[in-house]
């Protein structure tokens, strides 16, 4: 039995022990896949359920020296802060009291160095505990991480002052302040990068943070509040107004206004009544209703969208591959060049100290953070915010990808347009009978069929005002004409609503209409869906349907067209109205009349005619998209459709509002761009900062780095690429949607 599960752990100093995490996970037999997300600090994991199971994943973790947690430890303890406060006061006296030598003005006496090494080894070994477990672990398991590095930098700095403080006759100088500064200074960097982070990851925190902990149910008639555990399917729940609603269902009673704007990113509220559909996790606003629950727990739109997220962070996009195999080498090639430059300034200098410190410098500027973080931080903030915009991305690689998208290929029903019919043209003879007068005896009518034009006549006549309840009395002798139509009697005359050919097959002269709708002034009207209206057998009036453009369709249609981007349409209907929505769409190409597989020859032949490196883009809702949807470069699915589009696509855009594939776009254009900024300061920081920390600028400028300032220099360019990954949020709030 195949599971997937997730863990978050504590311990993480950078994408090195992530990698040695990953590889002692992927040994376990049963393991099929093993992904670690060092910016979310989470392990997820594929395994043979009947072969291992996930605490014996968990020990493997524990034996590497790495603390599982769940998701409420995550963060910074108060043990950290303890360690922290500590490490600073214990720094500031060593600063002080080591000024003398620093400043040149003369040696500290042996006494002082025993209060140094006193005050300094709380530091080292438990300020610092976890780098040296970190290290050990690493060596233990041949990984070289960040651990490594500070470990071997501090422990030369102590072990070589301990020397001098125990054997004073050997003489020189002690560096118990740069050991102790060094831990405090990467132990505060790590905090603010921690805090940071958090606030990075703080739109899917507040997505699992929606649903209410508990809720109130009708059960044998009586009205109770229970935990939300226990909740289920088929439950009726009460909600009040300001209250948020606890799971998936179908409104039963009543009806409100909903805030769903943290799952859609549609920021006006949506109303609901008997029959919508509600959605956990969604604020309830003006009304109170009942709902009958349907889907709970792993099941909601809600989880779904969580679990979305969080496979996005559990995937690499192709440019963080290439920042960990980067990274595996970056750590032996670090202690080699440390080493070089020790012997060369021992040998060849003929200066211990000078030789020791630069290669204690090198080991501490030259932290792999900066590069770990590079990627994943910039990928963790933008799934975040798209899922916060109602834009899901299936995977990182997508992420990566959509920025190509040079072409957008839409389907047309259900995508461009809402895909129902919607009343666009009515018109009447003009008789006795009044426009209000023949709807609603149209509508009387057709309360009695379900078929999707009668729906839209009840709906275009509650539009127009007119009261379309009736009592049954109000409505007799009730025929139903399959093909045709249906009539009945309406406040005692016969009322006959359908299609021109079975209205002329009953005796009713349509042709004084038929004039009207092939005339200049009625262009095309024929071209669309129309029924006929006659009372007591004189036509009376002709309504056109068609399926009309949704409001967000002119938006986005003209936002991707500003970007320099092809739009093409591919539609199974006809060529009529393809080519009507085409126009006034602005869209040149466009193809009609196909079946699914005719959709898929069409898009393979627009993705070979690219130029390399332009990717394709397919935006769709029904099953019969699904195929496309998967061939597609990047595929893009409507939430608001089928189940089976979403699963065949790489984004899904939660509200079906089509300006969420502008944003899609612009995101991952923003975020390559991001990307490609935090890899550049982190491999610019190392290739400056390496070569001066082993002296390459002594010789000629005198300029030689002091290990306390390559700590804070290290400290602070992790934090300047996380700080730089949170810009992706102004970049975000910038790009244009109907929210």
């Amino acid at each position: 039995m195949i599971a997937t599960d997730s863990f978050k752990i504590k311990g993480m100093a950078c994408a090195s022990c992530g990698e040695s995490i990953r590889r002692a996970i992927s040994r376990l037999e049963g393991v099929r896949e093993c992904v670690v997300n060092y910016a979310w600090e989470t392990v997820f994991v594929t395994y043979d359920a009947l072969v291992v199971d996930l605490s014996t994943i968990q020990r493997v973790v524990t034996r590497l020296g790495y603390e599982v947690v769940t998701e409420e430890e995550t963060g910074v303890d108060k043990k950290t802060i303890g360690k922290l406060i500590v490490g600073g006061v214990v720094s500031v006296i060593l600063l002080v009291t080591s000024l003398p030598m620093m400043l040149g003005l003369g040696h500290t006496s042996a006494a002082l160095h025993w209060w140094q090494l006193l005050l300094t080894t709380p530091v080292m070994f438990w300020c610092g505990h976890s780098f040296f477990v970190g290290a050990i672990s690493g060596l233990k398991h041949r990984n070289f991480n960040m651990n490594t590095l500070i470990a071997l930098g501090t422990s030369a700095a102590y072990v070589y002052s301990l020397i001098v403080t125990v054997y004073p006759q050997w003489g020189g100088d002690v560096y118990y302040e740069s050991a102790a500064v060094i831990i405090t200074l990467v132990l505060l960097g790590k905090f603010l990068e921690s805090r940071v982070k958090q606030q990075a990851a703080s739109a899917i925190k507040k997505l699992m943070q929606l649903v209410p902990p508990t809720t109130r149910v009708i059960r044998e008639g009586k009205e109770m509040e229970i935990p939300l555990e226990l909740l289920q399917v088929d439950d009726i729940v009460v909600v009040l107004p300001g209250e948020r609603i606890p799971a998936d269902g179908e409104i039963i009673l009543g009806e409100s206004t909903v805030d769903e704007s943290m799952l859609t990113g549609e920021s006006f509220p949506v109303y609901k009544k008997v029959g919508d559909e509600v959605i956990g996790g969604t604020i309830n606003q003006t009304g109170s209703f009942r709902f009958r629950c349907r889907r709970i727990g792993r099941d909601t739109v809600l989880a779904q969208i969580i679990e979305l997220v969080r496979l996005a962070a559990a995937s690499k996009a192709p440019i963080e591959r290439f920042a960990d195999r980067v990274t595996g080498y970056f750590v032996p090639v670090v202690i080699a060049i440390s080493l070089l430059s020790f012997l060369v300034w021992w040998l060849w200098g003929k200066d211990f100290h000078m030789a020791l410190t630069t290669a204690i410098t090198v080991l501490i500027i030259s932290c792999p953070c900066a590069l770990g973080l590079a990627t994943p931080t910039s990928l963790m903030v933008a799934t975040s915010l798209a899922a916060s915009h109602g834009v899901l991305f299936k995977e990182a690689e997508t992420l990566e990808t959509a920025r190509m998208v040079k072409t957008v290929v839409f389907d047309k029903t259900g995508t461009l347009t809402v895909g129902k019919p919607v009343c666009t043209d009515f018109i009447t003879l003009g008789g006795t009978e009044t426009e209000k007068d023949i709807l609603q005896k149209a509508a009387a009518v057709e309360s009695f069929s379900e078929h999707p034009l009668a729906k839209a006549i009840r709906e275009y006549a509650q539009q127009q005002g007119v009261d379309i309840n009736f009592l049954d009395d109000d409505v007799s002798q009730i025929q139903v004409i399959p093909g045709g139509g249906i009539q009945a009697v309406v406040g005692g005359k016969l009322v006959q609503v359908g299609n021109r050919e079975w209205l002329e097959s009953l005796g009713v002269d349509t042709s004084p209409l038929l004039q009207l709708c092939t005339s200049s002034s009625n262009p095309h009207l024929l071209d669309k869906t129309t029924v006929w209206i006659a009372v007591d057998k004189q036509i009376q009036a002709v309504m056109a349907f068609a399926d009309a453009l949704k409001p967000s369709t002119f938006l986005a249609v003209n936002q991707l067209r500003q970007m320099g981007l092809d739009l093409v349409i591919l539609s199974g209907d006809n060529e009529n109205t393809t080519a009507r929505i085409a126009q006034s769409l602005g869209i040149r190409k466009y193809f009609a009349s196909l079946s699914p597989q005719g959709k898929i020859t069409k898009l393979r032949e627009i993705q070979q005619s690219q130029p390399r490196g332009r990717k394709v883009a397919m935006v769709g809702d029904g099953i019969n998209d699904a195929p496309s949807l998967a061939l597609a470069d990047v595929g893009i699915a409507l939430a608001t459709g089928t189940e089976v589009a979403m699963a065949a696509s790489d984004i899904t855009l939660i509200s079906g509002d089509l300006t969420g594939v502008v944003f899609a776009i612009k995101l991952s254009q923003a975020t390559m761009n991001n990307i490609r900024q935090n890899l550049f300061f982190a491999y610019i920081y190392n290739l400056i900062a390496i070569p001066v920390a082993a002296g390459v600028l002594y010789p000629a400028w005198g300029i030689l780095l002091n290990p306390m300032i390559a700590g804070a220099a290290m400290a602070l360019s992790s934090l300047s690429v996380v700080t730089n990954a949170l810009r992706l949020r102004r970049v975000a709030a910038r790009i244009p949607t109907t929210g």
